[in-house]
């Protein structure tokens, strides 16, 4: 009997009190839906998985924006792949290496950072959001000519207090209020200071490593003294990755945005970026002619760029300078970070060692499996606006110990994701075959390519869920076993990354990718579905 049923079967009087005890149960959990288990999250409140109610807005705000931001760099890195393919399959084929070496470097550094600082930064805005509201409010009270008396609760008429003293102290304080006043226009996050300066430092860092040791990673890659891959790739690789610090410095301020539920100031900051890469790719590379070196110049401008004017606007909402070491929480960034280093090295691996093994194969194959790979991420990361919105709203959710909210939130996003993996998948299944002629005119690379667009296009729900996945699990804090899953999904997928591309060449490496996407939704789904770690409360 459901509880309207029962209060109906109460005298009138009884029906309020009643209906006050078994609401106050159903809040404390003492009475629960048994039919309801943890699994079921993923089909809650299906039919409105595209309402625009408050969480769906919310979602939208917050998705819309990063999905166009996180897509802006692969698709300036598709730019440069189809003007550098108007020179030749080898140079292709060699800044292919060059981007997939680049990108995987940099996933290590950034992934844990823009990570952890987006579920920092929105548990410490949420935590700390309700203070500087009051005392403004107080501020602005005092502003309007009134004060109030604490024994009463009422405002009181400054020219009520007949002492003249009294209103000229209340004026000193108000000017004081000024200045406290612009000062808490600046939120104070500490998560924001650390990040910067980790950022500042891995950037160095990356920077230093690539350069120094180009030649023997491209040999791991697969591109030996001997190939014709290695000048070209070599040059480029040296060249982009001048611009590591600002790229490891600009995604970890985007990380500081995510987590204030501001997507659109790094969307403004990398769509400037990324159009002036286009704008200066086809000078550098052909009215100056400096081909592979013009690429790589150019997007380390657009880097430098997007990392100034983002810096630009952060500095006017947060206030960046620590008054102590105490303040910025390395320890805690450390802890967190280690884990999902852990994780990302899982999965850059995975992803590099494929990579790899389509540049062993000859510079044919790995042009091919370049275009595939740059489309297959681009594409896939649409979903992951779904992820960061998911985790800043997550984050906050959790922060305040809102189980309904976060419920109601991981159901939303995994639907939305699947909804958008099948959208993507049968806009790439059609129209890859036609798009793929952009990127390159030879015969052998366009058959290949046509061999992989199937796995492209297949895999894209299985992606977009893997990558929403991630988010709500990062929005839980879940740190912990997102690594040690991630570590035994990458032992799986190695292995059949090398059994599979021995037997079937260029499609094993495709097949062993989709295992490697298919055990990673499969590690997310498992979290929520058995109801354990920060989930437990869906079984109770």
């Amino acid at each position: 009997m459901n509880l309207r049923n029962l209060c109906d079967h109460q005298p009138s009087n009884n029906r309020l009190i009643l209906f006050t005890v078994m609401t106050d149960k159903l809040e404390d959990g003492t009475f629960s839906d048994n039919r309801s288990t943890p699994v079921s999250i993923c089909f809650k409140d299906l039919r409105s998985v595209f309402k625009l109610d408050e969480l769906g807005m919310e979602i939208a705000r917050i998705a819309f924006p990063a999905a166009l931001a996180l897509t802006a760099d692969p698709i300036a890195s598709l730019v440069d792949t189809a003007f550098i393919g108007q020179i030749g399959p080898i140079e292709l084929a060699a800044v292919g290496v060059s981007i997939a070496l680049f990108n995987q470097v940099s996933r290590i550094a950034i992934f844990p950072l823009v990570s952890v600082t987006t579920s920092f930064v929105a548990e410490e805005d949420t935590i700390t959001d309700a203070g500087p509201h009051d005392t403004i409010k107080e501020i602005e009270t005092l502003e309007n000519g009134l004060t109030l008396d604490s024994e009463k609760n009422m405002l009181i008429p400054l020219n009520d207090l007949g002492d003249q003293k009294m209103y000229n102290n209340l004026e000193q304080t108000s000017k004081s209020f000024d200045i406290a006043k612009d000062e808490q226009r600046k939120k104070n996050i500490p998560s924001a200071s650390s990040a910067l300066i980790i950022g500042g430092v891995l950037g160095i860092i990356q920077a230093v490593f690539l350069i120094l040791a180009a030649k023997p990673l491209l040999s791991f890659m697969g591109v030996k003294s001997d190939s014709e891959m290695l000048y070209p790739a070599q040059e480029y690789l040296k060249l982009r990755s001048l611009g590591a610090p600002a790229v490891l410095l600009s995604l970890a301020m985007q990380g500081v945005f995510r987590g204030l539920k501001d997507t659109k100031t790094p969307l403004f900051a990398t769509v400037f970026g990324d159009v002036a890469n286009i704008v200066l790719d086809p000078i550098f590379i052909f009215v100056f002619k400096m081909e592979v070196r013009g690429a790589a110049i150019a997007h380390v401008i657009s880097q430098y760029l997007i990392s100034g004017i983002l810096f630009w606007r952060l500095k006017e909402q947060v206030d960046l300078i620590p008054p102590t070491l105490k303040y910025l929480q390395f320890g805690r960034f450390l802890k967190n970070g280690f884990l999902l280093l852990t994780r990302v090295i899982a999965v850059t691996f995975c992803v590099t060692l494929a990579a790899s093994m389509a540049a062993r194969m000859g510079s044919t194959e790995m042009a091919a499996f370049q275009v595939c790979l740059q489309v297959w991420l681009a594409t896939s990361l649409l979903a992951d606006g779904l992820a960061v919105a998911g985790q800043a709203i997550l984050a906050s959710a959790f922060a305040r110990n809102d189980y309904d909210w976060a419920t109601l939130t991981a159901s939303r996003v995994l639907q939305l994701g699947l909804a958008l993996g099948l959208v993507l998948a049968l806009f790439l299944g059609f129209g890859l075959h036609f798009g793929a002629r952009i990127f390159t005119k030879d015969a052998e690379v366009l058959r290949l390519i046509g061999v992989g667009i199937p796995f492209v296009a297949a895999t894209q729900p299985i992606n977009a869920l893997a990558f929403v996945f991630d988010g709500v699990n990062f929005g839980a804090s879940d740190f912990a076993y997102s690594a040690f899953s991630m570590v035994i999904v990458a032992i799986i997928s190695i292995i059949a990354l090398f059994i599979l591309s021995s037997s079937n060449g260029y499609v094993g490496i495709w097949i062993a990718l989709t295992i490697y996407m298919s055990l990673r939704a499969l590690a997310g789904f498992w979290r929520i579905g058995t109801g354990t770690g920060p989930w437990k409360f869906l079984r109770s």
